[in-house]
């Protein structure tokens, strides 16, 4: 056990300080709340070697007042900086650039994912500055930035637009490799020229000794080696450093870190093939491969650039939903005054107002008077939470009812701040998988080299010259090598990124469809997943009249319940239609009603309505009124509340009249995508943190395993962990709550409506915000792994051709070249077929 959970000022599960009570177990353990208590006593512990705990951020020490910067502090001597790196596409890449950063001076670790493009380094900024780490990670094609500048807020605390500022990068990078990529292209085609026109033939008529094929092969009796090679490999270098080089790139990490990859193999070939042109125009032969250089250069780069292109497009896709974090405040000057300043100057103390429909920048303690706010995007609790002077205030929250003058706490900074924070600390560490491609080079590249060994050996031994010994053996290196692998994998990837994005599933990193394959939980966040998200009208049990004069007042305040009654039965545009307690429908919409008189209470609203005094709101405001409320009423508020829902009561001159019953329903397709789940095998959980009594209809159903309820963040992630101890886990939410637990599972899923953060913090996102494509997701996932082994499979077509035709002394630079259309028309034939019928 670590110490914090040693004290009873820490959540055993989680280690967070409870805000009010602890809530205790029968063994004694401290909870911040039931539903870490729950899954404590549900799922158990975990074995202090599997704990991989992230320490809560709430008491972490900063340098300074730069919070709200890219520098987070390990401890009292370390920064902990965080980078966005373009350019990492496999687990290769995380080892070289961890490499990187920890051969600097002053670097004490780094982690570093591909999945993510995030690169994590703890690092004493007294002896290398984080600016020195960024150009140090900028190398051999990589391009690293600041981790906040990358999305977003500078130093300053100002905010530029996230998704677009990284989106431009990468495009400004994408463009230049394009640029390159064609120009490369062009000038191939050029040089393919003479040998369609001329070697083509040349090399045909070595199989025939008669017709125009003999006069093409006579004409060769002077071929003029020297001349050629001077001009070829000149122009074949060039078009190789314009097309190849990211492939060139690749297998220069490769071997730094001495593992082989597919960039390798590919590497292996193009070398192979340009130096036996060289070695063989040299000595007079015209069996030279300067094309096969050029074409599967191209190839392979075409493959890259098309998986590339497809990811951009997916990413472009989702529109920019940064909406949650806060980066100027209105804050309370002397004399009474106020003014806009950047969040991150706000000092503990100082006084800020937020206004009706404004979100709390930063943690605090509401002053003076009441108001009404929606904690969902923090704590995932579906009902707006009244507030009064004294009670703490979640920065990122939004103002619903009133106005608030909070005090800022001891931490300039939201539970927003910490939330990104803990989800670029688990981005860090979520290492990616390695591709069945990359396991495949580790085993073929030996076999290569060491057949090719072999070949020279024995051509040595047998008489043959140093010059034949070596065409021997780089010839059998471009026979051997399946440097096709290097191409079926991205084209596989990119098919099926694309044919996801059509059909409303957005995949972020190529691997999510292997993570997919192998979950074993599902675990489903409620509000906004499992439910629409959305306050509507369920019932009601008023009269019609009484319902319009409520709606007429609702529609002056902002509150989730009041939008919802005045969609109901006052906005004509709605198409809702809200079921009375007595079965029938309210038929019909009220023209405006004349409002005499309205003010606006905590907890409802009050206000005369055609010369009748109208009271709308909690059953407290009535009693606070002096109105009256019958022993029906309240049966009907307290069933309400029993099943999740919240109760609005209406009335009129002094009395209540009626109950208008406001929920967030589930969604119509909630119980077919759980049972869809429950088939494939794979076990459903619910995590919410909303009530017990909000879950009932989950709780009821046979194919969900586990209901947790009234559990906070810091709990969901902690329940992620623990899940994780047992099987692979797959985490649906839509809430800036949601997105560390979404970085924390081994893969996240957010719907449409989700927040930036946890799209961000998200493998996979559903961009129609339907729940029933989360089922669609694992059966693509299926269909992308048979395209995948299928095209792996065909890749090594050009093998299956070239070996056998080398075998008997036929081999020529038209067949490897028909061999590598050949296979590669398959690769494409196969990616192109539908994954799902």
């Amino acid at each position: 056990m670590s110490d914090r959970r040693e004290g009873s000022d820490r959540c055993t599960l989680c280690g967070t300080a409870p805000s009010g009570s602890a809530v205790e177990a029968e063994s004694g353990e401290q909870f911040c709340s039931s539903g870490c208590r729950d899954v404590y006593e549900t799922l158990g512990t975990v074995e202090a070697g599997d704990e991989s705990a992230v320490e809560p951020s709430h008491g972490e020490e900063t340098h300074g007042r730069t919070q709200r910067s890219d520098v987070e502090y390990a401890n009292d001597a370390l920064a902990r900086t965080f980078f966005r790196v373009d350019g990492m596409h496999s687990a290769m890449c995380e080892s070289f650039l961890e490499s990187v950063a920890e051969a600097r001076d002053g670097v004490e670790s780094a982690a570093a994912s591909y999945v993510t493009e995030v690169v994590r380094v703890d690092h004493d900024p007294d002896r290398v500055s984080k600016r020195e780490l960024r150009d140090a990670l900028s190398t051999v094609g990589y391009t690293a930035y600041l981790r906040e500048e990358a999305s977003g807020t500078d130093e300053e605390g100002g905010t530029q637009r996230s998704r677009e500022m990284h989106g431009l990068r990468k495009r400004r990078t994408d463009d230049v490799l394009e640029f390159r990529y064609i120009v490369g292209v062009v000038f191939g085609m050029f040089m393919l020229v003479p040998y369609v026109a001329v070697l083509y033939p040349v090399y045909l008529a070595s199989f025939s000794d008669a017709g125009m094929l003999a006069l093409f092969r006579d004409s060769f009796g002077g071929f003029d080696g020297l001349a050629f090679v001077r001009l070829f490999s000149v122009l074949t270098g060039a078009i190789l450093y314009f097309t190849g080089m990211p492939l060139l790139r690749g297998a220069y990490v490769s071997l730094k870190m001495r593992r082989p990859s597919t960039d390798l193999l590919a590497t292996l070939t193009i070398v192979s093939a340009y130096l036996y042109g060289t070695v063989a125009g040299l000595t007079g032969r015209i069996d030279v491969y300067y094309d096969l250089t050029i074409v599967v250069a191209a190839v392979v780069m075409a493959a890259s650039f098309y998986e590339e292109t497809a990811k951009r497009r997916a990413m472009n896709r989702l529109t920019d939903l940064t909406v949650s974090q806060v980066d100027e405040a209105r804050r309370y000057e002397p004399g009474g005054t106020t003014s806009d300043v950047p969040v991150g100057d706000l000092e503990p103390g100082d006084r800020v107002l937020v206004r009706q429909g404004e979100r709390i920048p930063v943690d605090g303690t509401l002053v003076d008077g009441g108001c009404t706010v929606d904690e969902a995007v923090v704590t995932g609790e579906s009902l707006p939470v009244s507030k009064r002077a004294g009670d703490d205030v979640v920065g990122g929250s939004v103002v619903t009812g009133d106005a608030a003058v909070v005090e800022v706490g001891t931490e300039t900074t939201s539970s927003i701040d910490r939330l990104t924070r803990d989800v670029w600390d688990l981005q860090s560490a979520e290492h990616g998988v390695q591709r069945r491609a990359e396991r495949l080079a580790a085993t073929a590249l030996p076999l290569v080299l060491g057949a090719a060994a072999v070949v020279g050996v024995v051509r040595f031994l047998l008489g043959a010259s140093p010059t034949a010994t070596l065409l021997a053996v780089l010839l059998t290196v471009i026979v051997s090598s399946p440097w096709a692998l290097g191409f079926a994998t991205p084209l596989s990837v990119a098919s099926s990124i694309q044919e996801a994005m059509e059909r409303g599933i957005v995949v972020f990193d190529e691997t999510v469809f292997e993570r997919l394959r192998d979950v074993d939980v599902v675990v489903f966040d409620k509000t906004g997943t499992l439910t629409t998200g959305e306050m509507t009208v369920l019932e009601a049990d008023a009269s019609e009249e009484l319902l319009r004069a409520a709606a007429v007042l609702e529609r002056r305040t902002s509150h989730p319940a009041a939008r919802a009654i005045e969609r109901a039965f006052v906005d004509e545009t709605d198409g809702s239609e809200p079921v009375r307690s007595d079965g029938g429908r309210f038929d019909g919409r009220a023209d405006e009603l004349d409002v005499q008189e309205f003010r606006s209470h905590a907890t409802g609203v009050e206000g005369v309505v055609d010369g009748r005094t109208v009271l709308v709101g909690h059953p407290d405001l009535f009693r606070e009124r002096g109105w009256t409320l019958d022993e029906g009423t309240e049966a009907r508020v307290r069933e309400a509340r029993d099943r999740g829902r919240l109760p609005v009561v209406v009335g009129r001159d002094g009395a209540a009249d009626g109950v208008v019953i406001v929920g967030d329903e589930p969604r119509d397709d909630w119980e077919e995508t759980v049972t869809a789940m429950t088939e494939a095998g794979i076990e459903v959980v619910v995590l919410t943190g909303d009530d017990e009594a909000a879950t009932d209809v989950f709780s009821r159903h046979p194919d969900v395993e586990y209901v947790f309820a009234s559990v906070p963040p810091e709990g969901k992630t902690a329940t992620i962990r623990r899940l994780k101890a047992d099987g692979r886990v797959a985490m649906v939410g839509d809430g800036t709550n949601d997105a560390p637990a979404l970085a924390e599972a081994d893969l996240g899923i957010s719907l449409g409506g989700g927040t930036a953060l946890a799209s961000d913090a998200a493998d996979l996102a559903i961009v129609d915000d339907e729940l029933v494509a989360v089922e669609r997701a694992f059966s693509l996932s299926v269909a992308a792994g048979r395209r995948v082994e299928r095209n792996l499979w065909l890749g090594l077509g050009y093998n299956a051709i070239v070996i056998p035709v080398a075998v008997v002394g036929a081999l020529n630079p038209l067949v490897t070249t028909a061999a590598v259309t050949v296979s590669s028309l398959l690769v494409v034939a196969n990616s192109s077929r539908p994954l799902l019928e």
